[in-house]
C-alpha cells in the first residue's frame, strides 16, 4: 500500500512513492475507511462509513450511531477490534477518536467528522 498524507501520496525522495506496511498500512486503511462516504463507490458499496450522517442524528443517539458507523466501516479489517469510540464537540466541530486493538497492540485514530 502506498503511504498517503493529507490526501497525497508521499514521495520516497528517489523519484518514487513511499510504501506503508504493517501497522502504518493498517492505520492508513482505517482512516480511509472512516473518511470515505459509504456508498460513493458504485462497485464497492460497503467501502467507507456513514459518519457524515451524524449531523442528522439527534444528540441523544449520536454516540451510539458513531459506534455503529465505525464498527460497520472497519468490519472488513481482519484482526482489528474496535474497543471505544469517543465523540467530542469543540469550537463548532465534531472530533471522533477510535481506540482499537490489532495483534495485541493498542491503536488510535482521531479525525474531524463533517
Amino acid at each position: 500500500m502506498l503511504a498517503i498524507r493529507n490526501g497525497d501520496y508521499v514521495p520516497d525522495g528517489a523519484g518514487g512513492l513511499r510504501r506503508a506496511e504493517g501497522r502504518e498500512a493498517l492505520l492508513e486503511r482505517v482512516l480511509y475507511r472512516l473518511m470515505a462516504r459509504r456508498g460513493q463507490f458504485p462497485f464497492l458499496q460497503d467501502l467507507g462509513s456513514r459518519l457524515w450522517q451524524l449531523g442528522r442524528v439527534g444528540a441523544a443517539g449520536r454516540q451510539s450511531a458513531a459506534e455503529q458507523y465505525v464498527a460497520e466501516a472497519l468490519a472488513a479489517e481482519t484482526g482489528l477490534t474496535v474497543e471505544t469510540v469517543t465523540l467530542r464537540q469543540a469550537e463548532g466541530r465534531t472530533e471522533l477518536t477510535a481506540e482499537m486493538t490489532w495483534q495485541g497492540e493498542t491503536l488510535s485514530v482521531t479525525l474531524e467528522v463533517r
